[in-house]
């Protein structure tokens, strides 16, 4: 019993790489599907650091910024898993999956893989972005890499929300609208871009509690990166404890997304 489990198991992470090297290969051939994924971060470090960021503290903003760009990144980036799996299952590509000899789990394990390299590559482009407008890591090397690895569980974490998102909506224009509907409101209502308790009751206090906040505050301690002296210091437990917030809210949302998206995939391979 263990032995065929073992070779299930073993089946399943094999077919999920090749998966994933199928969904490189593409991008590799249509370079251009990184556009989204890599150019339009650029233009919010444009928009927030010099439209919005001269008088929201200059140079000390730009740095309190990165963080945040880093995080509104890798959940943007869900769209990407969002529209790329909903596109196969509108082409048929997915159907032709399922009646192939491999393991059911492959299609959505291999498509959250693939991505995760995509946001890899959207964070080393955003290093560098920030560099080139003045952004320094202040912090020691070891906190870096623990907000790096933050960043990077959160992004595999929004990879699964993009699964469960694309297989319900089964078509490439509902999936661009319904990723987007979730996506704006949950990044600008955190303090990826702003202090949180800047806003308002209520909103300030779905800002401290947002998975958001914790990554991009979390990021922001990490590396050295404090907020401008006229922003307004955040208190509570969130705050005070962002980075273990942070590791916890990526872990809930891969259990919850991930047995929906299976779930999801089960009912799909059904219909």
């Amino acid at each position: 019993m263990r032995a065929a489990e073992g070779r299930r198991t073993r089946r399943a992470f094999t077919d999920s790489a090749v998966i994933a090297f199928r969904n490189l290969l593409t991008i590799k051939r249509v370079p251009t599907l990184l556009v989204s994924a890599t150019v339009q971060p650029l233009m919010f470090v444009a928009l927030f650091a010099y439209v919005f960021g001269a008088s929201l503290g200059g140079g000390e903003y730009r740095e309190f910024l990165m963080a945040g760009i880093f995080t509104q990144t890798v959940v943007f980036n869900a769209a990407f898993t969002t529209v790329g799996l909903a596109g196969d299952l509108q082409s048929g590509l997915i159907d032709r999956f399922r009646s192939l000899p491999m393991s059911r789990l492959a299609v959505v394990l291999g498509r959250t893989v693939s991505d995760f390299v995509v946001n890899v590559i959207s964070v080393v482009v955003m290093v560098g972005c920030g560099y080139l407008i003045g952004w320094r890591i202040t912090g020691g090397v070891g906190d870096a890499l623990a907000a790096f690895g933050i960043l990077a569980l959160f992004a595999f974490a929004m990879s699964w929300v993009g699964v469960f998102t694309g297989l319900v909506a089964r078509n490439v224009e509902v999936a661009q609208s319904v990723g987007f509907l979730w996506m704006f409101p949950f990044t600008f209502i955190s303090s990826a871009f702003i202090s949180a308790q800047s806003l308002p009751g209520p909103l300030r206090v779905l800002a401290e509690w947002n998975p958001i906040t914790a990554v991009a505050t979390a990021g922001r301690r990490l590396f050295g990166n404090p907020a401008p002296p006229d922003f307004p210091v955040a208190t509570g437990w969130a705050a005070e404890h962002a980075p273990l917030y942070a590791l916890v809210c990526a872990a809930v949302i891969i259990v919850v997304f991930g047995t929906l998206s299976l779930l999801s995939h089960r009912r799909v391979a059904r219909a």
